[in-house]
C-alpha cells in the first residue's frame, strides 16, 4: 500500500508488518504527490506529482525519476488519481476545467498520452480506479465546493467505462 502527501510531496509505503510507513519520496524531492499505482511487473511505482509530472520509483533501490516527455507533447502535469490496466495507465487530469480522463503508456522515449474517450469532459474529477473490467471515475467530486466552504447536497457521480482485454473502451 502506498500513500502520498499533496502538501509535502512525500510518498510512503506501508511496511510488510502493516504497522509502520517508510518514506519513498522525501520532502522537497516531490512537490505535490498524488495518485500512484504499481507497474505491471510490480517493480516500480508510477506516481503523479501534480506540478512535476509522472514519476517512476524503483522499489528495489528507491530511485525516483521523472518520466521523460515526448518532444511532441507537453509534460503530463495536473494529474490526480492513477489506475492501471495491463501496460496502460489512466490518469484524471484536472489541471484546468473541464477535467479529462487520460490514457498513457511510459516508453523509453517518454510518456505518450491521449484522452481515453475523445471529447469526454468531466466537471471536477479527482480519482480513478480499475476493477478488472471497467475504469471507474469520480466524475464530479465537489472539490471546488469544499474549497469554498460550501456543502454538497448530493453524492459524487461515478462514471463506469467498460474496457476490452486490450484496455481500450468498448
Amino acid at each position: 500500500m502506498f500513500v502520498s502527501d499533496s502538501q509535502s510531496g512525500m510518498i510512503y509505503r506501508l511496511l510488510p508488518s502493516g504497522k509502520a510507513l517508510m518514506a519513498l519520496v522525501l520532502p522537497g524531492v516531490g512537490k505535490s504527490g498524488q495518485g500512484s499505482v504499481l507497474d505491471a511487473a510490480g517493480k516500480s511505482l508510477i506516481a503523479s506529482d501534480y506540478s512535476q509530472g509522472i514519476t517512476v520509483i524503483d522499489l528495489a533501490t528507491g530511485t525516483r525519476r521523472l518520466a521523460p516527455r515526448l518532444a511532441s507533447k507537453p509534460s503530463l502535469r495536473g494529474i490526480d488519481g492513477l489506475a492501471r490496466c495491463g501496460d496502460t495507465y489512466f490518469g484524471v487530469y484536472n489541471g484546468s476545467a473541464p477535467g479529462r480522463l487520460l490514457a498513457f503508456r511510459i516508453g523509453q522515449e517518454g510518456v505518450d498520452y491521449a484522452d481515453l474517450i475523445e471529447g469526454l469532459m468531466l466537471p471536477d474529477p479527482t480519482q480513478v480506479a480499475f476493477d478488472g473490467k471497467r475504469v471507474l471515475v469520480v466524475a464530479d467530486s465537489g472539490w471546488e465546493l469544499a474549497g469554498k466552504g460550501q456543502s454538497r447536497t448530493y453524492g459524487a457521480p461515478i462514471l463506469a467505462i467498460p474496457l476490452g482485454k486490450d484496455c481500450k473502451p468498448l
